[in-house]
C-alpha cells in the first residue's frame, strides 16, 4: 500500500493522526500542495479528483477521502477500537464525525477558500473548473462556526472525551478542524473553557504532532 500525504492540509493530518494512535506504519508519498503538484497529470492519474490525501491499494484501488482510509485500517486493525466498540458509543462517534465535518469544518473551508487570495477561483478543493470566490460565504462560515463551537463546547462541558469516556475518531477530526479554522481566521472565543480543556489534552497526545 503507498498513502498520498501532504504536509498541512488538515484532511492528510487526520489520516496522519489516526495511523499514529494505531502505531500503524505505511509507505507515505508527501504531495507538495503549495507547488500544485496534486493538479499535475501524475497525481490525476491517481486521483483524478485531485484531492489528498489518496490510499492506493495493494492491487491498485484507489481510496480517497480520510475517514474512507480510516475506516479501511480499522476494519484491519480493530483495536484500540477508534469508530466505537458499542453500539451507541459506534453511532456517537458517527454523529459527532459528521456534525464537525458539516458545520466545523465546512466553515473552516468556506472562510478559507473564499478570502484567501492564494484560493482566487479555486473555490473547491481538488481538480476543478474555476470556481470564482464567493465573499458572503465568509460570513456564514463566521456564524457557522459560532454555532459549531458553542455546541462542541457544551459536549466537552459534560464529557471529557467528544464520544464519552474514550478518545475516538471524532476527536481527531475535531482537531484537524479547530487547527485548521485558526488559518482560516475564526477564532474559538476564551469563554469556550470545555473546548480549550479538550483542545489542551488532544494537543498533548503524541498523535497530534503526526
Amino acid at each position: 500500500m503507498k498513502l498520498y500525504d501532504a504536509a498541512w492540509a488538515p484532511s492528510p493530518r487526520r489520516v496522519r493522526m489516526y495511523l499514529a494512535e494505531k502505531a500503524i506504519q505505511v509507505e507515505r508519498v508527501t504531495i507538495d500542495l503549495r507547488g500544485d503538484e496534486h493538479l499535475s497529470p501524475a497525481y490525476l492519474a491517481i486521483n483524478p479528483r485531485g484531492t489528498v490525501p489518496a490510499l492506493v491499494l495493494d492491487d491498485g484501488e484507489v481510496i480517497a477521502e480520510s475517514a474512507a482510509i480510516c475506516r479501511f485500517f480499522e476494519a484491519l486493525h480493530p483495536d484500540p477500537p477508534l469508530f466505537g466498540a458499542r453500539a451507541a458509543e459506534i453511532a456517537r462517534v458517527e454523529d459527532w464525525t459528521r456534525r464537525i465535518e458539516a458545520e466545523g469544518y465546512a466553515a473552516a473551508v468556506y472562510a478559507l477558500r473564499n478570502r484567501a487570495p492564494a484560493f482566487m477561483n479555486r473555490g473547491l478543493p481538488g481538480a476543478w473548473p474555476a470556481i470564482p470566490q464567493i465573499p458572503a460565504l465568509t460570513q456564514r462560515a463566521q456564524a457557522m462556526f459560532a454555532r459549531f463551537v458553542a455546541g462542541l463546547d457544551a459536549r466537552l462541558g459534560e464529557a471529557e472525551w467528544i464520544a464519552g469516556e474514550r478518545y475516538s475518531f471524532a476527536d481527531i477530526t475535531a482537531l484537524a478542524t479547530i487547527d485548521f479554522a485558526r488559518a482560516a481566521k475564526l477564532a474559538v472565543p476564551a469563554e469556550a473553557t470545555g473546548l480549550a480543556r479538550w483542545h489542551a489534552a488532544a494537543s498533548a497526545r503524541p498523535s497530534a504532532a503526526a
